[in-house]
């Protein structure tokens, strides 16, 4: 036997032997188990990868978990955490759709098994649906560009890919990427400072625009597509910092100015309205299930930063005529936020047209940076409205997206720790009512958002793989050659 051999053999014999029992003269406790992350309780998918759990005590020896499946089935898992086969758990969660799967956690420690009251996992009738997510990862600093790359991930098991990273593109920021309604084959992206542009992706063809104009303020960004796949709305803004000195909050980010236009990709011209090119803020636009409405935000302009706490965005719409690529003639306002004393924005409509997710902070237009920023809920059939209670924290919780059936939502939540944003999901019935969140599974959950000095950002949910070609990005991003958009 050579040296190698021996010591591939020690090295199995060894992790063979790090926990490797079996609960014995096991004594009860009358409580839950402590777990990270905190899947006690909640509803997932059946096409989820394995909910892993770490203990939240990591100074134990062992950790051996049962999981029994209501309508039949069952898993075993003996090791340093719970982690669960993704082959045999999709097919627990597959048996048991409708029903609940129920865990018994014992736990080793100096010598002794301790079992835990059991907990259940839901499995909710709905499948997911979704390929998997996409997000960008960013260090949760202040600069511009840094190491920054867009991912996406397979909700059915724990790989992650990039689609575009900062590596590829030395020194370039870029974010605002979008699909249409899940669906990958329509794409957008910006890159900002030298040399940037939007991307516009249909059908795996990249086109890089300037859309920047003579008769429009900056280039276009915060986008969303039309659901036809041949328009795209975005903001024309600025995005400043300031800092906050003392103990409190870091940071306050705002917009100077921003107005809303809709790009025709088919012809790469800029549609206006003289209602969105006011001197207020119209920021963060989104288009109806149907097409048929643009929801947006705006506030009164103020003298930012001094005046910071004033900006109060109330959420608005304006009707959108696809087939003539034109704007309607008036403005409704849905929730008021000066009246109120509230900022309402990141207008999100499901996709089967019965509610509206907003956030709601008390003052900003840039949610993410508000510790107080909330979801709420607006019934499109009824107008009622309510603050999504199950799934707030007393962070920040921003960036929602729904998958295509509108069973499910995504957003990032700083819950944990105040800095990092990370991402959860939870599903929503034909009643409104919402699940508890779970935080997006990992093979090993706390070694990963331990190790992990990412935050995540702008998550939507994609139906297929996404399709990119990085080397072509990077050759038309260095050519510098964009077409230029004209006004309607």
């Amino acid at each position: 036997m050579n040296k190698i051999e021996s010591w591939l053999i020690g090295a199995v014999c060894w992790l063979m032997a790090s926990c490797a029992s079996t609960p014995e003269q096991v004594s009860k406790v009358n409580q839950l188990p402590d777990i990270y992350p905190d899947y006690i309780g909640v509803t997932i998918p059946a096409d989820i990868a394995p909910l892993n759990f770490n203990l939240a005590d990591e100074d134990i020896d062992c950790m051996d978990v049962v999981a029994r499946g209501s309508k039949g089935g069952e898993l075993h898992t003996n090791g340093d955490w719970a982690d669960f086969d993704i082959a045999d758990w999709q097919a627990l969660t597959q048996q048991n759709r409708g029903g609940k799967i129920t865990l018994t956690v014992c736990v080793e420690k100096d010598g002794q098994w301790t079992q835990y009251n059991d907990f259940d996992i839901f499995v909710s009738p709905d499948n997911l649906d979704e390929w998997g997510l996409t997000y960008r990862r960013i260090k949760p600093g202040y600069e511009v560009g840094g190491d920054i790359g867009i991912y996406q991930r397979n909700l059915s098991n724990f790989d992650e890919t990039a689609i575009l990273a900062e590596t590829v593109v030395p020194g370039r920021c870029f974010n605002c990427h979008t699909a249409n309604c899940t669906n990958p084959n329509r794409i957008t992206l910006q890159m900002r400072g030298e040399g940037g542009g939007t991307m516009i992706q249909k059908e795996g063809k990249q086109a890089w625009v300037e859309t920047k104009t003579d008769s429009t303020k900056a280039a276009g960004s915060y986008s969303y597509w039309h659901p036809q796949g041949d328009y795209v709305a975005m903001a024309v803004n600025s995005v400043h910092q300031s800092f906050f000195t003392g103990i409190g909050q870091r940071i306050e980010v705002y917009h100077k100015f921003s107005n809303v236009e809709v790009l025709d990709t088919r012809t790469n011209e800029l549609i206006l309205s003289p209602l969105l090119q006011t001197e207020d803020l119209e920021i963060f636009p989104a288009f109806s299930h149907d097409g048929k409405w643009l929801y947006y935000s705006t506030s009164k302009p103020c003298k930012v930063p001094a005046e910071y706490e004033k900006v109060k965005c109330s959420l608005c719409r304006i009707g959108f005529d696809a087939e003539k690529g034109q704007f309607g003639l008036q403005v409704d306002t849905l929730l008021n936020g000066p009246a109120t004393d509230k900022s309402y924005v990141l207008a999100r409509p499901s996709y089967d047209g019965h509610w509206l997710m907003y956030c709601v902070s008390s003052r900003g237009n840039f949610p993410v940076s508000q510790d107080d920023a909330d979801l709420w809920l607006m019934d499109m059939k009824t107008g009622k409205i309510r603050a999504l209670t199950e799934v707030n924290s007393l962070q920040c919780e921003a960036y929602h997206n729904w998958s295509d059936n509108s069973r499910w939502f995504v957003f990032s939540s700083k819950r944990e720790d105040g800095m990092y944003t990370k991402l959860y999901l939870a599903c929503i019935d034909e009643q409104g009512r919402v699940s508890k969140p779970f935080l997006l599974p990992q093979r090993n959950p706390r070694k990963y958002y331990q190790e992990q000095m990412d935050a995540y950002n702008v998550p939507d949910f994609t139906k297929t793989k996404v399709e990119f070609d990085a080397h072509e990005a990077y050759r038309q991003v260095f050519d510098n050659n964009r077409e230029q958009v004209k006004i309607k």
